[in-house]
């Protein structure tokens, strides 16, 4: 089973042996977003839907994620500072526990059993409020020297550019974010509660389009730089604002070939996994570290990127 911690909603589910959820739940992240609350509210998701046969807990949360010592190390949306979260739910629930990032959680789903199935050299951008990535290198998860790794968001893609909420500026997540998107619209003095509402508008309203135009422009700028560094044979899109499909893919397929001269530009395509891949990373990721290491509370940091299904999770 496996619990994916969301700055709104703590998302927990059951899977059987072929990976489809047998029993979810959703409950809301608590307000106050402290700490004790916050893990009291994972632990209560994960105990939930405990039940004979499961035998490990995959978690999965947002911010700088220490995956071998199951401890989130900063994560300001959810006020969480070096905060022991796997080893609070396997104290509850008397089973392995794991964590991971949530991006490189649904990038392992992704690699197991969505499009990036095969591909050795994959690049999962998960595409929500703010932007990340998971990064598949000749065949392995990459986290990096200090765990942030796929910090895809603060890619600069324009010089002296828009000012980002990291501090820096030009970052392809001001411009290609679901909250910046919705921030420099309301910024002309027009009305849009989610991105949805402005995707929703490209084809009548000038302002919408051109505020798109630069966001997917943006996007496949970041794209190009990553795809010269890492070399990426697929590309996958995740997230919320991936239900704008075309709208959204072919701009950014553009902007992307447009960028690389004298290089093919990799595949880019849409996740069919939905917004649940974190979930079910999590629960994979869970499985093959318990398989590889078992014990309360452990995580593997070099867990394969295979698949193990003959149990439940």
């Amino acid at each position: 089973m496996a619990v994916d911690l969301g700055g709104t909603t703590i998302k927990s589910a059951r899977y059987n042996a072929h990976g489809i959820p047998e029993e979810t739940l959703r409950i809301p992240t608590p307000s106050s977003k402290g700490p004790d609350a916050v893990v009291a509210a994972v632990v209560q998701a994960a105990a939930a839907l405990l039940r004979p046969g499961v035998r490990a807990v995959g978690l999965c949360a947002p911010g700088l994620i220490d995956t071998d010592a199951g401890t989130v190390r900063y994560a300001s949306n959810l006020g969480l500072r070096d905060t022991p979260l796997a080893a609070a739910v396997a104290d509850a629930v008397r089973l392995p526990v794991t964590l991971e990032h949530d991006v490189r959680a649904a990038c392992l789903a992704e690699r197991q059993l969505g499009l990036g199935a095969g591909v050795r050299d994959l690049l999962v951008v998960v595409l929500g409020t703010g932007l990340a990535a998971g990064i598949v290198s000749d065949g392995r998860l990459l986290r990096g020297a200090t765990g942030i790794a796929g910090e895809f968001g603060h890619i600069p893609v324009h010089a002296d550019g828009e000012l980002c909420t990291c501090g820096q500026r030009g970052c392809v997540e001001a411009y290609a974010a679901a909250g910046a998107l919705v921030r420099r619209y309301r910024r002309t003095g027009n009305t849009a509660q989610t991105a949805a509402d402005i995707t929703a508008r490209l084809d009548t309203d000038a302002v919408a389009a051109r505020i798109w135009a630069e966001a997917t422009d943006a996007l496949g700028r970041a794209l190009v730089t990553s795809t010269v560094l890492l070399d990426h044979q697929r590309i996958v899109l995740a997230g919320g604002m991936t239900a704008a499909g075309d709208r959204l893919t072919d701009p950014v397929r553009r902007s992307l070939r447009g960028g690389l001269a004298w290089r093919t530009a990799p595949a880019v395509d849409i996740s069919p996994l939905g917004a649940d891949a974190g979930l079910l990373g999590a629960a994979l990721h869970a499985l093959t570290a318990t398989e590889a290491a078992p014990g309360p509370g452990r995580a593997c940091r070099d867990a394969p990127a295979q698949a193990h299904t003959s149990r439940t999770a």
